[in-house]
């Protein structure tokens, strides 16, 4: 007869947590859903411990905060190996529904938000949201085809000073 151990839970000790002025700030870079979720994630985890929260997105990370992009995020097999599946179905018509259905399945079954309420959240829990000006400006978007919340479009120089001394995530 074999019998499982189950190893003991290990939390790290970085120092002190509790420092005033901790501030984390995450670029989301890609808009694709499985990449748009651990910065939320993320940021909300860092709200509830306390920690000042900045979001900037960027590049395809736009899709996030922009109305018109941000309910119909996907998910592809194509190229992402992680998937466990033979990439060539993922080229397969309809496989990018399928996966990005299923996905959405398994995201709600956990009882996360989809990203309009997720982001609605995190400014709720006083999160901050930012878009690239360079991204904007390629893709011709207005502070009005983006969601309420983002505080402002500004460059990355801004973005870098408004966080100065914080963690940084790039996703």
């Amino acid at each position: 007869m074999t019998t499982t151990e189950t190893a003991p839970v290990v939390i790290p000790d970085f120092g002190d947590d509790d420092a005033p002025g901790r501030t984390l700030a995450i670029i989301c870079s890609k808009g694709n859903l499985d990449m748009v979720y651990p910065g939320l994630i993320l940021a909300n985890a860092a709200l509830g411990e306390g920690v000042q929260t900045h979001l900037f997105f960027t590049f395809w990370g736009l899709d996030i905060i922009t109305k018109a992009t941000m309910d119909d995020l996907k998910f592809t097999m194509l190229g992402n190996t992680a998937t466990h599946m033979p990439q060539g179905l993922g080229g397969l018509p309809g496989m990018t529904a399928m996966a990005t259905s299923r996905l959405k399945k398994s995201i709600a079954e956990l009882d996360v938000p989809d990203v309009p309420a997720f982001l609605e959240q995190i400014v709720a829990s006083g999160g901050h949201l930012w878009a690239c000006r360079l991204s904007a400006d390629m893709n011709h978007l207005a502070p009005d085809d983006l969601v309420e919340d983002v505080e402002g479009i500004i460059s990355a120089s801004d973005f870098i000073e408004k966080t100065v001394g914080a963690q940084l995530l790039f996703i």
